[in-house]
């Protein structure tokens, strides 16, 4: 859904405020880096903060730190004995995500990896009662493949970016790779009788996948 400005003010000003460490990284994030917009920011943070609080998982798995904005939310929903493994293909990153997970004091719950995720994943030794997809685009069907296995009977996976801007409707948009990759995922997860699934209508669009 593409919210007005007013509207998504609105909303930011009636659920829970946003830490001031959270806000000095969103703005350090635009100053700093390429494609800020794939910053969680502020709304999508709680989102992700109550499903959290909600499903009350004790390991996550996130494909796609980016400066670490999601992965810190997460974390200060989970408990202390709760673990959230993290990774990110560029490295180029690691200053700024390391620094505000310093900031947040969740260093002993938030555990980084840099590097190729299909790679990466088949190495940590753990399963997972959440998994947040949100990296190349092209490779969500392999992901999701990736790490289907990893996920505890019961729990989620959950995709953003799966409307792609509209262009998962857009007959001229649908050639380009990344929305080869949405386009293929949603049929995956939409086929895959192992799974529940729904789609909530949000910025770019997520979809929270129940494992059977």
């Amino acid at each position: 859904m593409d919210f007005s400005h007013e509207l998504e003010k609105y909303i930011s000003d009636h659920i829970m405020p946003e830490e001031d460490f959270l806000n000095e990284l969103e703005r350090e994030t635009n100053l700093s880096c390429i494609h800020p917009r794939m910053l969680s920011g502020h709304i999508q943070g709680k989102i992700l903060y109550m499903l959290c609080r909600m499903i009350r998982p004790k390991r996550i798995l996130e494909l796609g730190t980016y400066t670490g904005y999601s992965a810190i939310s997460m974390a200060m929903a989970l408990d202390h004995d709760a673990t959230l493994h993290t990774i990110e293909i560029f490295d180029e990153l690691e200053g700024i995500i390391r620094k505000y997970i310093k900031k947040t004091g969740l260093q002993d719950i938030i555990h980084c990896h840099f590097g190729d995720a299909m790679e990466l994943v088949s190495g940590i030794d753990e399963q997972f009662d959440l998994v947040f997809i949100d990296a190349d685009k092209r490779k969500y069907p392999d992901y999701y493949e990736l790490v289907f296995d990893k996920v505890s009977p019961g729990g989620y996976i959950i995709a953003d970016n799966i409307l792609w801007d509209g262009k998962v409707v857009d007959k001229k948009e649908k050639n380009d790779p990344q929305t080869k990759g949405i386009l293929a995922f949603n049929e995956m997860v939409q086929a895959d009788p192992r799974v529940e699934n729904v789609i909530f209508p949000f910025r770019d669009g997520m979809m929270i996948v129940r494992k059977r």
